[in-house]
């Protein structure tokens, strides 16, 4: 069988290693089993994810994010501001404003360009989602937010709400000592969370700085997420824990939240490419 190379960049955005390719000018028909074969778990090239750049009749361009299962995703805020940075690298979208097409709506991204290189990176990624029926979350409240839960051999302090893709926020005094894999690995499959969550343990330093450990469904333990600092925010400036404007530590670096009046969140902080390459596969799935 002949091997047809797919050309792709890898990279990461404060832990979110992503594998990306342009779907523009290469064809690419089944995605969700490309995104199996390049993950970790399945021993290729090794990512969090397959992020597709494709053309948007609304947008300057289509974001399309595939899980390391293959499920397609509809928002991630790490990918969306290195797909930002990858049409501006190579030329696919030259401007420093975009208008970015997922599935979870139209998101904004602004490019701080210094010498031709993108240096900085601010994304708003929308308003929150609070509505039990939606996040999903199986509870007769509205709202599922500062609820008491008992975890193993412990009680925390839970929140959740959804940024297309639901994170649930666990507050704790000292998250750097944490076994997140412990409560994280629970704490997705319990049966409140009929879709599985994200699990975010936030350590509130003080008004204006959040420390956060990730603990990605799917995936385990994350050096960074972009979502995952966005959550803790909102979900503390919502019990008074912090302000609308908030430095997020995360073991991959830092973030800069901000939750405006209008409830919509922005997140800033840079891109880094880490490698390119090819990948071969078969034409029978995939021809360029």
């Amino acid at each position: 069988m002949a091997i047809q190379p797919l050309f792709f960049t890898k990279m990461q955005a404060y832990g979110n290693d992503y594998i990306y390719m342009d779907a523009i000018h290469q064809e690419i028909k089944e995605p969700g089993e490309l995104a199996k074969k390049i993950s970790d778990r399945h021993f290729g090239v090794g990512s969090d994810g397959l992020v597709l750049i494709c053309p948007s009749d609304s947008c300057d361009f289509k974001m399309r994010i595939f899980n390391p299962d293959g499920t397609e995703a509809e928002m991630c805020g790490n990918a969306l501001r290195s797909s930002s940075k990858f049409v501006y690298f190579y030329h696919l979208v030259e401007k420093e404003f975009l208008t970015v097409e997922t599935l979870g709506g139209v998101q904004r991204v602004w490019l701080e360009v210094k010498n031709g290189e993108v240096v900085n990176i601010r994304a708003c990624i929308g308003k929150p989602e609070f509505c039990a029926k939606k996040i999903p979350v199986n509870t007769n409240e509205e709202t599922f937010l500062n609820q008491k839960i008992t975890i193993l051999d412990r009680e925390f302090t839970v929140s959740s709400l959804s940024w297309g893709n639901p994170h649930t926020v666990l507050f704790v005094e000292d998250v750097g000592s944490l076994d997140v894999e412990k409560y994280g690995k629970f704490v997705e499959y319990m049966e409140c969370f009929p879709k599985r969550t994200n699990v975010t343990f936030a350590q509130v330093l003080d008004k204006g700085h959040i420390r956060i450990r990730e603990w990605e469904r799917g995936t385990g333990e994350t050096l960074g997420c972009g979502t995952g600092c966005c959550s803790a925010v909102v979900a503390a400036n919502l019990l008074g824990k912090c302000e609308r404007e908030v430095t997020c530590s995360q073991p991959g670096g830092e973030l800069f939240v901000e939750w405006d009046k209008q409830d919509e969140v922005y997140m800033t902080g840079p891109a880094h490419i880490v490698y390119k390459g090819e990948y071969g596969y078969e034409t029978k799935t995939i021809t360029g």
